[in-house]
């Protein structure tokens, strides 16, 4: 097929992934919903555009596209929509876990698609199976199958085919040799022999093998395995050889698997074409998963073999928006030929516009140690560690003064010198906030907040403000990060954690800020206009997650200078007097990150110390977390809006070797 596209769908030209997510948004809004403009969106678009439409969804609704196209839709034509909302790996995924699971199995839904996918496609196949179930897949495989299908189905899973289409001509007639040995010229079949042939070699080995057993034997390879084999083991190996067969280039004629179908230059897998009519599964499966690959190769063959288009079949067969979703896949019929604001609201103006044109370098106070040796530091923290008591002033000044790399280096030097776990020791020698300190210190920044978020959420209440300050301050490499760490570290989703311990609007805005959007890069882009709030009915804070939760800094500045010209008032005023609870305080948060992040570590910092009480997890997560990004900055905002300096802060508020830790972090007397 070379370069030639032969799918029916293309990527949709002038693509905007928010403005398909809004509609599809507003169509499943209120009572009922708008089938019409659901199918309309997602079979115009390619998958990997479904998968921007995915992700804008949940950044600016903080909810699950697919859930809600589940909840909205109903039998066939919500089997269809989200199948094709999920990546193909995903799809496949769940159709031999459908095919895998309850009573029985459906080996032919095994049997299309184990036999048709590429090296690239299996691997992916199994990691998102992985991902989806929690599950090995080949483990299920094994635990659904017996015999010498289920060793074929193992092979074909290790995604190890030979892909060089450089081919040994000395091979291609050992090979035959050893197919025709191991079928025609043995009493009983060699089961192992075809199953290491067909399931190893390259496609372009595998054509030359069978077009040279042909003409040694008189036989086509599609006899011997239908005379040699039985059951689905037979309908496996036969697949697989119609597949690399029929994936050839050039015209093939002759008897060979079907002749109606070899007539055609461009073959796809014709057990894609013997579904067809049958199952709704199957119909759906095929449409969906080849509707990108050669669905233009199927229909010219269907309408060859059946002498009826695929389009007038689905046409006459299916119905309602199931119907019209089947045609729209199936691409065509082969059958038919600023006004002046008050002075308040112009100092808030004047803020955000300093804010826009800014650049301010930001820097922590813990830098990478000088002529670092983490032999050295390794054996003085055990010495520190080591017999009656523990120094912990030398753990203190080892800990604060080194870069999390080096810490890290240093973890890994002490396991290797001593076989001991350095994390492990530290929490037997020290206790209480110190140890909540240096632990914290000790971890990878994005497992120490997915720790943080955890924490957050375990017991009986929920920390909201540690989730407002965690997820509302970081950047998209931090929190693809965190996501990474939680999934790692908890075995679960940060979103499904999320999900099952928030609620509302609140859950919906921390679940947008929890995901990354790689499509969203542009849209500091939007004119800030639009941004601006409308007469619509959408839910005030709907709108504002909208665009809070999903926009670049840069853009959002602008926006707020916008919002001021056009209210005469400051967003965060607006937010403060039309919201309230966690929504209230997660789009302050936002807002002040936006406006000044280090200013906003400054007042967490200023009110965890405040009062009779010190609030020490609030204090000590600041610490560590920003002591290598910006609490230099942090120290600056803090001495200036409080009139006193951090040190003084931290010294007049704790004690001991906690006290010291603090000190030593913050770097210094302002």
């Amino acid at each position: 097929q070379g370069a030639k596209y032969r799918g029916s769908i293309h990527d949709f030209p002038g693509f905007d992934p928010n403005q398909d997510a809004e509609a599809l948004y507003t169509a499943m809004k209120g009572f009922g919903s708008d089938k019409e403009a659901i199918l309309d969106i997602i079979t115009s678009r390619s998958n990997r555009q479904r998968q921007e439409i995915c992700q804008s969804y949940k950044s600016l609704y903080g909810k699950d596209l697919i859930a809600d196209l589940k909840y909205e839709l109903t039998g066939k034509f919500e089997r269809l929509i989200v199948g094709l909302m999920r990546p193909p790996a995903y799809c496949d995924a769940k159709e031999i876990k459908d095919a895998i699971s309850g009573i029985g199995t459906d080996e032919k839904c095994l049997i299309e698609i184990l036999a048709s996918r590429t090296n690239e496609q299996m691997h992916q196949l199994v990691a998102a199976y992985k991902d989806a179930y929690e599950r090995d897949l080949e483990a299920d495989i094994i635990g659904d199958t017996s015999g010498h299908f289920q060793k074929m189905l193992v092979v074909l899973l290790q995604g190890t085919r030979e892909e060089d289409d450089v081919v040994s001509e000395d091979l291609v007639q050992q090979d035959v040799q050893d197919l025709y040995e191991a079928g025609e010229l043995k009493w009983g079949t060699d089961e192992a022999q075809f199953i290491y042939i067909l399931g190893n070699r390259s496609k372009q080995h595998l054509r030359l093998v069978f077009d040279e057993y042909l003409k040694t034997t008189g036989k086509p390879i599609e006899a011997s395995i239908r005379g040699e084999l039985s059951g689905d083991f037979e309908k496996l190996m036969l697949a697989v050889g119609m597949g690399f067969w029929n994936t050839g280039l050039g015209t093939r004629t002759g008897s060979y698997w079907h002749s109606s179908l070899l007539s055609s230059p461009r073959s796809p897998n014709p057990l894609v074409l013997q579904g067809l009519g049958t199952r709704d599964n199957t119909l759906i499966r095929i449409m969906v998963s080849r509707s990108e690959l050669d669905m233009l190769d199927i229909r010219e063959i269907f309408r060859t073999k059946y002498e009826k288009s695929l389009y007038s079949m689905i046409k006459n067969d299916t119905s309602g928006e199931y119907k019209k979703s089947l045609l729209k896949l199936c691409g065509g019929d082969d059958d038919a030929a600023g006004q002046f604001f008050p002075e308040a609201a112009q100092v808030a103006y004047q803020m955000w516009e300093l804010s826009a044109v800014a650049r301010v370098e930001l820097k922590g106070t813990v830098r990478p140690a000088n002529d670092f040796n983490p032999d050295a530091d390794a054996k003085a923290l055990r010495k520190a560690m080591k017999g009656l008591g523990t120094d912990e002033d030398t753990i203190i000044d080892i800990i604060t003064h080194r870069s999390n790399a080096q810490r890290q280096q240093i973890r890994q030097t002490f396991k290797s010198h001593f076989g001991r776990d350095l994390m492990s020791d530290l929490k037997s020698e020290i206790s209480g906030d110190l140890a909540r300190l240096i632990l914290g210190l000790m971890m990878p920044p994005a497992h120490y907040d997915a720790k943080q978020l955890k924490k957050a959420m375990e017991g009986a209440g929920t920390d909201e403000k540690a989730l407002i300050e965690i997820l509302a301050t970081r950047t998209n490499a931090e929190i693809r990060a965190i996501n990474e760490a939680y999934k790692e570290d908890y075995h679960k989703s940060l979103e499904d954690a999320l999900s099952s311990d928030t609620s509302g609007h609140f859950r919906r805005i921390l679940i947008s800020l929890a995901t990354v959007s790689e499509f969203l890069g542009l849209r500091s882009t939007c004119p800030s206009g639009a941004d601006t709030p409308s007469g619509d009915k959408t839910s005030l804070e709907t709108r504002f997650m909208t665009i809070l939760c999903t926009r670049s800094y840069p853009h959002l500045r602008r926006v707020f200078q916008e919002f001021i010209k056009m209210t005469n008032y400051d967003v965060e005023h607006t937010i403060k007097k039309e919201m309230s609870g966690d929504v209230r305080d997660a789009f302050v948060a936002i807002v002040q990150s936006v406006k000044n992040k280090p200013l906003f570590f400054a007042d967490k910092l200023y009110k965890s110390m405040k009062g009779a009480g010190t609030d020490e997890k609030t204090l000590t997560r600041i610490m560590v977390s920003r002591s290598e990004i910006d609490l230099l900055n942090i120290r600056r905002e803090f001495i200036e809006k409080y009139d006193k300096s951090l040190h003084q802060a931290i010294e007049g508020d704790t004690s001991g070797d906690f006290l010291k830790a603090l000190l030593a972090l913050c770097g210094g007397e302002d």
